[in-house]
């Protein structure tokens, strides 16, 4: 079960901003803040009629990385579609900004690199100039130094406590190991998931009670292992499938290159994409109703309806049955919200230890650290950056950190940002010129105890009726893999459904 959040731990986020304030204005405010949007689905709101109907193909429902994959496969095949966002700009958790210094994502910042059986991964990287007659670009390779931790006053290199773990806790590491091992080599655990993924007992449990079940009770390989479902899930082990925690460890290869990564973070890969698909993408166009007309869909927004022969719902599914007429219910889909905040400064913080790193994670914090988007910059002289701090709201219930998350105003938000990064940068406020804060209320997909087998998961997997479900909550993982390939495998059912091939 998730544990709720005490009245002392919901003063405690509120009030950890209130610190040592300098004398400088630090301004900024909220972005891509579309949850008021949203709600209108959510609450029923009426529309008024669409004035215009257009017939079309393929409708796809969704301008995030799966919606954009199922468009550029769609492209390749030369079919005619549309794609429909309810936003003003297109990526979902893969957009990004820009100041005057440097790019910066908003969200997503790495693709790990993928393996040999990614395959539609590689073909993309293959006509982006990322993989190059097989040999990854250099470019693009995320320069060292790669990660490191605050601990203990001071910043260490990699991720794993160095200082601190006994004999003990590092047998335990190397138990672990072995067990991700074992794992890695049944093949159950690939990217994409699809490829490999079976039933497993695994799923029943949890991760915390896996690691109970295996006597892994270390304090600092909990840490990792909680850091690490929180990483990819927004969820502490404890309401992550033992299956899914999993994943995060042996689905990666086990000498990793990579991973690969751009200033703007994964925005480059949408930059890319609607360079080749961005004529055919309609922003600012909630879908507000789908239903079916006899031979056809009717897919209506705003301002007009839609009539398709297929239909790719590469939204989250949860909308599913707020949009789509007799649309299947989602109760087994739990997800985590996330806060972003990119932190501009105009000059860099004081360090204890080691110089910057291009991942830096705080032990023990609430949040999941930040990155440095100008980590990738050849220049030897960078006087400006920004900080892209990332927080996944994973104490408490999900709806909880919702409802908390959306009553905060920017000030505090900003304050609580600024204090976790004083706690390894004391002069951080001295630096910092602006704060801007994205807040996402249902960010990423939670691999809950027994998704796996979720029968609304294969129900929506199950294609029916020319109508394809494509979001990568799909897999439970909401990673770029996962979306990229949902996006594509749908794009290829509607392009054969649409032309007699099955």
């Amino acid at each position: 079960m998730t544990r709720k959040l005490n009245r002392r731990e919901f003063l405690g986020i509120s009030l950890l901003g209130l610190t040592r304030k300098s004398g400088r204005e630090i301004v900024g405010g909220f972005v891509h803040d579309s949850a008021a949007l949203g709600h209108r689905l959510r609450d029923g709101v009426r529309f008024a009629a669409p004035q215009r109907t257009e017939k079309i193909p393929i409708v796809i429902v969704g301008g995030g990385i799966a919606g954009l994959s199922a468009a550029w496969r769609l492209q390749k095949r030369r079919a005619e579609f549309v794609v429909l966002e309810m936003e003003d700009g297109t990526g979902g958790n893969a957009r990004s900004g820009r100041n005057e210094t440097t790019a910066f994502p908003w969200a997503a910042h790495y693709v790990p690199v993928p393996g040999p059986r990614a395959t539609l991964v590689r073909e993309l990287f293959e006509e982006l100039g990322v993989l190059e007659s097989g040999t990854w670009n250099e470019r693009y390779l995320c320069q060292a130094p790669q990660e490191r931790l605050f601990l203990h006053g001071r910043w260490q290199e990699g991720l794993e406590p160095q200082v601190g773990p006994t004999r003990r806790d590092r047998d335990q590491f190397a138990r672990f190991d072995a067990r991700v091992e074992a794992a890695r080599a049944t093949r159950q655990f690939t990217i994409p998931m699809a490829l490999g993924a079976r039933p497993s007992p695994l799923d029943g449990k949890s991760m915390a009670d896996w690691l109970r079940e295996e006597g892994l009770d270390s304090p600092w390989l909990r840490w990792s292992v909680d850091y690490g479902c929180r990483d990819d899930y927004g969820a502490r082990a404890e309401a992550t499938s033992a299956w899914a925690g999993l994943h995060y460890f042996a689905s990666r290869e086990r000498q990793e290159i990579g991973p690969l990564t751009w200033p703007e973070g994964n925005g480059w890969i949408t930059d890319r994409l609607l360079e080749r698909v961005g004529g055919a993408v309609r922003t600012s166009q909630m879908a507000y109703r789908i239903t079916r007309k006899g031979r056809y869909w009717s897919v209506v927004t705003p301002d007009r309806e839609w009539q398709a022969d297929a239909v790719i719902f590469a939204a989250p599914s949860f909308l599913a049955s707020r949009v789509i007429e007799n649309g299947p219910a989602t109760p087994d889909f739990e997800y985590s919200p996330w806060l972003t905040a990119n932190v501009w400064l105009d000059r860099w913080p004081q360090e204890r230890g080691l110089p910057p790193a291009w991942d830096n994670v705080l032990f023990d914090s609430p949040a999941l650290g930040y990155v440095v988007a100008t980590h990738q910059s050849l220049r030897t002289f960078i006087p400006r950056t920004v900080w892209t701090y990332y927080w996944a709201l994973d104490r408490g219930t999900p709806r909880e950190n919702r409802t908390w998350l959306l009553a905060q105003d920017w000030q505090t938000l900003r304050d609580r940002v600024l204090a976790d990064l004083s706690r390894a940068h004391p002069d951080v406020r001295d630096c910092a010129t602006r704060v801007d804060i994205c807040r996402m209320g249902h960010a990423m997909i939670r691999p809950t105890p027994g998704f796996l087998t979720s029968a609304a998961r294969r129900q929506l997997t199950a294609a029916s009726d020319r109508l394809f479900y494509a979001h990568s909550d799909l897999s439970g993982i909401s990673i770029f893999e996962e979306a990229q390939y949902r996006g594509v495998t749908a794009a290829d059912a509607a392009f054969r459904a649409i032309s007699g091939l099955g």
